[in-house]
């Protein structure tokens, strides 16, 4: 990365709300230039025909029919609940009024 722009790694630590060393400064300023100099690489792919994409797989819902299905009697759903009232939940009240 040499013709690029040098990274502020201050900069970078202050946005990471991080501090650092004079040593993990150094350290860590050309661990960012070697990744930095990945992308710069990447750039240089031709991806003219490419479609963009989401995930390296097609991803799709598997969904089953919506079908209609025998509930719970009104004694078991409330069975387990702390608190019940004429086989319904019973809830604390959150709002006055």
């Amino acid at each position: 990365m040499s013709s690029k722009k040098a990274i502020d790694i201050d900069y970078v630590a202050n946005l990471a709300r991080i501090e650092l060393s004079d040593q993990e400064r150094e350290r860590y300023a050309s661990q960012l230039e070697g990744i930095l100099g990945y992308f710069e690489q990447l750039n240089q792919v031709d991806v003219s025909g490419v479609e963009p994409m989401a995930h390296a797989f097609q991803v799709e819902n598997v969904l089953r029919e919506d079908e209609a299905v025998e509930g719970f009697e009104p004694e078991v759903a409330v069975q387990h609940a702390a608190a019940k009232r004429n086989n319904m939940v019973q809830v604390p009240k959150v709002i006055d009024g």
